[in-house]
């Protein structure tokens, strides 16, 4: 059994930045029309999940592309999402605004690894955020959870979240599936996410 109430985890939808593969990281860009269809399914598959729910909390990055997300998943059903800052994706520090063809060209040390270990790569960026301290970062929201709970966050920072929730390390973590226009609910230890193709 898990430390921490049941959540349903979403991240944001598809954005500019994303569709061409330039990190973000703390920066931000819009939602594409993909990504606001993509909000629009994970509100559809939201709002079964919690027919019959009462006293749910919603939270949310206060980064646009996760706000804006928040805004049309929750609309529908009424709620309000509260933001916090310990669900904002991972600092890229110096490689934000950058794709990874630009990151191997001025780093090429930190990216000969890259491909074996992409997620532990992403706390690798000079002046970036570490591992530890993500992991700090996003225990103490889930500290404060006391209700059912219904997060939109980012990529990163899902994975590390659920992998918290689900107490893993950081392998396991990594391991992850990901993706934009689902939800992964978990509860009883366990983690399921729909759709679940």
């Amino acid at each position: 059994m898990s430390e921490f109430p049941e959540i349903f985890v979403l991240r944001h939808g598809q954005t500019e930045w994303n569709s061409i593969g330039r990190h973000q990281g703390r920066m931000d860009s819009a939602l594409t029309e993909n990504g606001k269809g993509q909000a629009r399914q994970q509100s559809a598959i939201l709002a079964k999940l919690l027919d019959g729910y009462s006293n749910v909390d919603a939270y949310c990055s206060p980064q646009g592309r996760a706000f804006d997300t928040a805004q049309i998943v929750l609309e529908p059903m009424e709620m309000l999402a509260t933001t916090d800052d310990r669900l904002c994706e991972i600092s890229f520090g110096r490689w934000e605004g950058l794709t990874f063809d630009e990151i191997a060209s001025g780093w090429p040390e930190l990216c000969k690894y890259a491909d074996q270990d992409m997620f532990g790569w992403n706390f690798q960026a000079p002046g970036g955020e570490r591992f530890e301290d993500m992991c700090g970062r996003v225990k103490s929201f889930l500290d404060g959870l006391t209700n059912p709970t219904v997060i939109i966050t980012h990529g990163i920072t899902s994975h590390v979240l659920r992998g918290l929730w689900l107490g893993v390390g950081q392998d396991e973590m990594a391991a992850l599936a990901g993706g934009q226009g689902c939800v992964y609910h978990l509860k009883d230890s366990r983690q399921q996410r729909f759709p679940n193709d």
